[in-house]
């Protein structure tokens, strides 16, 4: 009676039509990411009033909260991965005590990072070559964040729990709310309080405080979740750990990478086209981020149902979800691309409507058309990671990232733009062509697990009858 009623309309999601389950799972994570887009944005222009000493401290920080949110994302993928396979088992005692683990090791993790680095953060912004005053507005930034570094680890891997059984409303809910409240709290802190660079930091940190008091009121209070947290008498599980970590970190090495590479494209397109070059890429880069977000939601519901479905040894129904949510993906994303192209004009004007910005208007323009061709094969690679993630298979989901950023797109672009002569356009040539090889090879992987699995999951049941 108890395992009855505590189904949830996510579980009954994970549990049923795939196809139904990743439309429901997906969208409120789209819904959500874009709220937290929307609050990067506005975050950026309150901090831009403050002088180019702000944002040279805001993007001498950024490295190193990518790291932070790396380690945090990581932890949460396996977490949320390994809580749908459990509930795919219908063992919801398993699926608590992985939720338990989930938590734990984030904090642990926060703690371990944060509190160390606490008290050196002023020298280590200096060793890296920041003047005096710009190291010291840096490592006051840095100081909250650091400091509250447990507050974000437990609202990532909460999150992450509610994604991994199916609950994205709420994991929307509390997204909004984040981005929202940083954004109203933005420009009181920073301006109506004085506190500066500081008070952005300030925002964010009570944004995400609020954001752990509503799961900890859901999960621990109104207790109306799937899963129950009792981390009271919490025991660690080595089998549990591992598990997490085997899909964790390999998520978290993926957005590293991530970063890695776009730094080393950086070097390739300043190469081939000077500072305008960075301006034009940096700048055109954000609308194809927007672009993906839709991307990013659906493989959210991949790993989720994907996961489930493994669980359940159900062959079937893991390849109809992942087949279905890469069709679902290529539409959205030709849609984009259509709009992208006819559009191209009027986006690029709201990055170069001055007058010392308008001589890169050009190139901008056709950097986004060219990106018209790259949106379609990001569906193919990206939703094939996912899925891989659901299935344990954490290490070949950052291959496939690895492959695309470092191994192939990097030197394809140097290629045509530099030993070719191309120039810019042959940086965003070797983007399109390098993800678009890896994109092929990871699906040509994902379709070759699937035959595995069909393989693995006849023989049980014949041997079983």
């Amino acid at each position: 009676m108890e395992a009855n009623r505590k189904i949830t309309k996510g579980v009954e999601y994970l549990l049923g039509d795939p196809k139904k389950a990743i439309l429901k799972i997906s969208m409120p994570m789209i819904i959500g990411m874009l709220a937290q887009t929307f609050y990067n944005i506005v975050d950026g222009i309150w901090v831009a009033g403050l002088g180019a000493d702000a944002l040279a401290a805001i993007g001498l920080f950024f490295p190193v909260f990518m790291i932070i949110m790396a380690l945090a994302g990581g932890i949460g993928v396996g977490g949320s991965s390994a809580i749908s396979r459990r509930i795919g088992q219908r063992n919801k005692r398993a699926a608590d005590n992985t939720a338990d683990h989930t938590i734990m090791l984030g904090v642990i993790i926060s703690l371990a990072l944060s509190l160390p680095f606490l008290p050196f953060l002023e020298k280590i912004f200096s060793s890296l070559g920041a003047k005096d005053n710009i190291a010291q507005m840096t490592a006051d930034y840095g100081r909250v964040l650091f400091g509250g570094a447990v507050f974000l680890f437990f609202t990532n891997a909460a999150n992450a729990i509610l994604r991994g059984e199916g609950d994205t409303k709420r994991a929307m809910y509390a997204m909004i709310l984040g981005a929202g409240l940083n954004v109203v709290l933005d420009p009181i802190y920073i301006y109506t309080l004085k506190m500066g660079i500081v008070g952005a930091a300030w925002a964010t940190l009570t944004s995400i405080v609020v954001s752990a008091i509503l799961f900890i009121y859901w999960f621990l209070i109104k207790r109306d979740t799937y899963v129950d947290i009792r981390l009271t008498g919490f025991h660690p599980d080595k089998e549990i750990i591992k598990e997490i970590f085997k899909v964790g970190i390999p998520a978290s090495l993926a957005q590293l990478s991530m970063s890695i590479s776009m730094f080393v494209l950086n070097l390739v397109v300043i190469k081939a086209g000077g500072t305008d070059g960075i301006a034009v890429f940096t700048s055109g880069w954000r609308i194809v981020m927007l672009g993906t977000i839709p991307l990013m939601g659906i493989a959210t519901g991949v790993t989720a149902v994907t996961g489930a479905a493994y669980g359940a040894k159900d062959p079937e129904k893991l390849e109809t979800a992942y087949m279905y949510a890469i069709k679902i993906g290529i539409l959205i994303e030709l849609a984009i691309a259509s709009i992208t192209a006819l559009l191209a004009p009027q986006m690029a004007f709201i990055f170069t409507y001055s007058k010392k910005a308008a001589r890169i208007a050009d190139d901008l323009v056709s950097f986004l058309r060219w990106m018209a061709l790259f949106y379609p094969t990001i569906p193919p690679g990206m939703l094939s990671s996912a899925m891989f993630q659901g299935v344990r298979k954490g290490e070949t989901a950052l291959l496939i990232t690895i492959l695309r950023t470092i191994i192939l797109q990097i030197p394809i672009a140097y290629l045509f733009a530099i030993f070719l002569g191309f120039g810019l356009t042959g940086v965003w040539l070797g983007v399109i062509a390098g993800n678009t090889i890896a994109a092929s090879i990871a699906f040509a992987l994902g379709r070759l697990f699937l035959k595995n699995f069909y393989k693995i999951e006849g023989k049980i049941a014949r041997a079983a009858s």
